[in-house]
């Protein structure tokens, strides 16, 4: 039987478990959503969904606790995804089992999560002496929420996108904090900044941001509504080329971050953590 959203913890009065338990994760297949996009075969898209886990703590051998803050980061073109709330139950797993290092749970979780994703999943954890280490920033780009605009709808348009396409290309970066959608199952709000880089014909800067607004009250996971959000431009405004990213707020101690692109641009996108995350 396929793993839906609708049979996973999401909702539901969950006991959590503080000894190792990898069977937690819940994966759900990805094609499903796609085929709605009309995506079979190969994806007009690679990238990667980044997640920081903020709540990652486990006893060292003599059974003092240790905490970390970790950064996942699964492949796009992985068949699964991974239900945050199961993966929220998996690390608190963690809490009660003893292990040697944090390698040992590094390990652990590569393997665990790779094997729920179906592709090779990379890890990083910082423990707790290197915190300062982490540091934050705000997505770049020109701020489309500066536009006085009238909104009406809250439901993805993709229609309402418009680009001058009989005019010479140009390069531009869009960014966006007022991006809302739902969670897919509990109607929970997800609260997300989205940085749209771009080249081609010009988008329609109030047209973008009425289409962006228009998830306010759609119901989908996070890498689901950068999915859509990156076809339905690459449809309607044909650029020749596309990145779209979104940093999404923490739930659960987990924040995910999905990034789709369809040209190489040399490097991963900053994992800095924004004010709102």
């Amino acid at each position: 039987m396929t793993n839906t959203a609708d049979l996973s913890p999401l909702g539901k009065n969950s006991a959590y478990r503080t000894d190792y338990a990898p069977e937690l994760l819940f994966p759900i297949p990805r094609q499903g959503k796609r085929d709605e996009l009309g995506l079979q075969g190969t994806l007009p898209f690679f990238g990667v969904d980044i997640w920081n886990a903020y709540e990652l703590s486990w006893l060292n051998m003599r059974g003092k606790p240790q905490v970390a803050v970790a950064k996942i980061t699964f492949p796009a073109d992985s068949p699964n995804i991974i239900e945050s709330k199961s993966f929220k139950l998996y690390l608190n797993s963690f809490n009660q089992t003893r292990l040697a290092n944090e390698e040992a749970l590094r390990s652990l979780m590569v393997q665990d999560l790779s094997a729920a994703a179906g592709a090779s999943v990379h890890v990083v954890i910082t423990l707790q002496e290197d915190f300062a280490k982490l540091q934050m920033g705000e997505l770049d780009g020109l701020l489309l929420d500066r536009l006085d605009i009238d909104v009406d709808n809250y439901a993805p348009q993709p229609e309402v996108l418009k680009a001058n396409l009989d005019d010479l290309p140009v390069q531009e970066v869009f960014i966006s904090h007022l991006l809302k959608s739902n969670c897919l199952v509990t109607g929970q709000p997800d609260w997300g900044s989205v940085q749209i880089c771009y080249s081609g014909p010009q988008i329609d800067q109030e047209s973008l941001l009425r289409y962006l607004i228009g998830f306010r009250e759609h119901n989908e996971f996070h890498e689901q509504c950068v999915e859509r959000i990156f076809t339905d431009i690459l449809r309607h405004c044909k650029p020749t080329q596309l990145a779209v990213y979104a940093r999404y707020t923490r739930r659960g101690g987990l924040d995910i971050n999905p990034w789709r692109a369809n040209y190489s641009t040399g490097a991963m996108p900053s994992n800095l953590r924004t004010a709102r995350q």
